[in-house]
Formats: structure tokens, sequence, C-alpha cells
């Protein structure tokens, strides 16, 4: 499936035929609410109403504002999530968004995209 442009062109999202979604940040990225919120919204439409694993590359990410955290809490078409991160940076991100108490799904930080891919596709890795 071709990838589909988030509102505001600062990232894309698309379901790969392994049943993945893949939810990418352009670089430089300033990640704000209305992102986080036209990316889930992507995510739901794209979904129709299942539940999907997903991997959100935040590599190129520069910087997420409080209120774009705030937005990680929401619930959506996400079964479990594996943030893709390369950088020290990418880290502290991931750490902000998983330090909520109330995350919709398991989540968990990789630097390996194959890794963050085999968690993803294993059976009931939301589990541990």
């Amino acid at each position: 499936m071709k990838p589909i442009t988030v509102n505001g062109g600062k990232g894309t999202v698309e379901l790969d035929a392994e049943g993945v979604l893949h939810l990418v940040w352009k670089p430089g990225t300033v990640l704000e609410a209305d992102d986080v919120h036209a990316a889930i919204a992507k995510v739901n439409e794209l979904a129709d109403g299942a539940e999907y694993p997903m991997l959100i590359d935040i590599t190129n990410t520069q910087t997420v504002t409080r209120q774009a955290r705030s937005a990680f809490s929401i619930k959506c078409a996400a079964s479990q999530i594996a943030l893709l991160g390369s950088s020290p940076l990418n880290r502290v991100i991931a750490n902000f968004a998983m330090a909520r108490r109330t995350l919709p799904c398991p989540t968990r930080f990789f630097t390996s995209r194959n890794e963050a891919m085999n968690w993803l596709q294993e059976p009931l890795a939301g589990s541990d």
C-alpha cells in the first residue's frame, strides 16, 4: 500500500503486507499536538476498525512539544507500538512518551528496525 500523507505533510502512514502500520515523521519535524491528532486520525482511517501493531519512526524528529506528548495517551488502532530511534534525543522523546501511566497499549523503544519488527510480529508481544 502506498504511504498516506499525514495532514500538514510532516509524516506518512501506511499498512504493510505483514499487517504492520508504519508512521514515519519527516526529518527535522517538530511534533505538535495537531500533528499527533492528525496522525491518529489517519491511522484509524487506514485501520478501518481493526487493530494492528505499529512502528513509529522518530529517527529524524527534532523535538516533541508538551501538548504533543500529552496526545500520546489517546487510544488509536495500534495494538502495540514500537518507537524506532537512533540518537540520545530519540531516546529522551521515547522516554517522555513511555513515562505516561496512561499509554493506550504496550510501547517499547528500539534502535534496531529488525528488533522492533520482530517484537511487533511476535504472538502476544504486547504481554511482556
